[in-house]
C-alpha cells in the first residue's frame, strides 16, 4: 500500500516589495508598537517551525530583516511570484505558507482555517478574495509542485501571482475571518488601520497535561492568559513557551471534556488537553 507523505510546511514572509505608494518601507510601519514585519513573522511562527523573509538582493543588508533567515529572490524586478519561486528551489522539499508582510489585521484563526484547509495535491491552496472573489495568492499554501508551472508562467513573460492561481489546480476556501486579508498600502489607510485594534482580548483558560507534556512543562496543570483563538494557536503559543517536542500531529485535543478539531474557536473558561500518544501497543 502506497501511503502519502505530504510535503512539511515552512514560512514565507513576503518583504520584497519597493512600498511606492505608501512612499516609505511597509516593513517597518509600526502597529501597537511592534513593525509590520515582526508581526508577520511572529504570526506565522507560532503555526510552522521555521520562517523566513523573502527579500530583494538589495535587501540582504537591511536591520529590519537581517535578523531572520532569509530568502533572496533569484531575478530582480518579477515580484512576489520570484519570491515564492526562490523559497522553493532553496527548499524544495517543502511547502511554503506564503504571507504578504502587510496584512496588518491577519490573525491567528485565519492561519489555522488555511492550514486545515489545505489540499497537498492542489498546486496551491488559497483564500477567496471578499472584495472580488479572485484568489488572494499572498496568504496562500503553494505546494512543491508549483516550482515548474511558476518557471512555465515566467517564460511566458507573465508574473502576476493570482493569475498564476486562476489558471491553475487550487484550492480556494471562504476566509472566516473576512477582515483578515484587507492590506494597507498607502499613507491614509495606514492612519485608518493604526487607529484600530488588531488582536483579540486576552481570555483565561484551564490547561492539563499528561505524559511527556507534564514532564517538559514541569506542572500538571495550569491557567493561562492568552489571545489563542483555536486549539492550534494554543499548542503552538504553549509549545514556544515550554519546548514541547511533540508534533501537533501526534496530539488529539479534548475541549470541556469532549474531543474537538483543531479549528475549534476557544472561549473565556474552556478547559483544553492536550493528549499525547499512549506508550505500546
Amino acid at each position: 500500500m502506497n501511503v502519502r507523505v505530504d510535503a512539511p510546511i515552512r514560512g514565507l514572509v513576503l518583504a520584497g516589495g519597493a512600498s511606492e505608494r505608501m512612499k516609505r518601507d511597509k516593513a517597518t510601519l509600526l502597529y501597537e508598537g511592534r513593525s509590520q514585519l515582526d508581526r508577520a513573522v511572529e504570526l506565522v511562527a507560532r503555526h510552522v517551525d521555521r520562517v523566513f523573509v523573502s527579500v530583494r538582493a538589495s535587501q540582504g543588508g537591511d536591520p529590519a530583516r537581517a535578523r531572520y533567515p532569509l530568502i533572496v529572490d533569484s531575478v530582480p524586478g518579477q515580484g512576489p511570484i520570484v519570491g515564492i519561486r526562490s523559497a522553493i528551489a532553496a527548499h524544495p522539499g517543502n511547502a511554503w505558507l506564503v504571507v504578504a508582510c502587510d496584512l496588518p489585521f491577519l490573525s491567528d484563526e485565519a492561519l489555522s482555517q488555511l492550514l486545515a484547509g489545505r489540499d497537498p495535491a492542489a498546486t496551491a491552496t488559497a483564500f477567496i478574495s471578499v472584495h472580488d472573489g479572485l484568489p488572494e495568492p499572498l496568504c496562500a499554501i503553494w505546494e512543491p509542485k508549483a516550482a515548474a508551472q511558476i518557471d512555465a508562467f515566467l517564460e511566458r513573460g507573465k508574473d502576476c501571482p493570482r493569475k498564476f492561481l486562476m489558471n491553475h489546480a487550487v484550492r480556494l476556501l471562504e476566509p472566516e475571518d473576512r477582515r483578515a486579508l484587507d492590506n494597507v498600502n498607502t499613507p491614509e489607510e495606514y492612519v485608518r488601520a493604526s487607529a484600530k485594534p488588531t488582536t483579540a482580548h486576552a481570555m483565561q483558560l484551564k490547561i492539563q497535561y499528561f505524559a511527556l507534556m507534564r514532564e517538559q512543562s514541569g506542572r500538571s496543570e495550569e491557567t493561562v492568559e492568552t489571545l489563542a483563538s483555536t486549539p492550534a494557536d494554543l499548542y503552538a503559543e504553549l509549545k514556544a513557551r515550554y519546548g514541547f517536542t511533540l508534533p501537533r500531529e501526534q496530539l488529539k485535543v479534548a475541549v470541556n471534556s469532549e474531543f474537538a478539531p483543531w479549528s475549534r474557536r476557544l472561549a473565556a473558561g474552556d478547559a483544553v488537553v492536550f493528549i499525547p500518544p499512549v506508550a505500546g501497543g
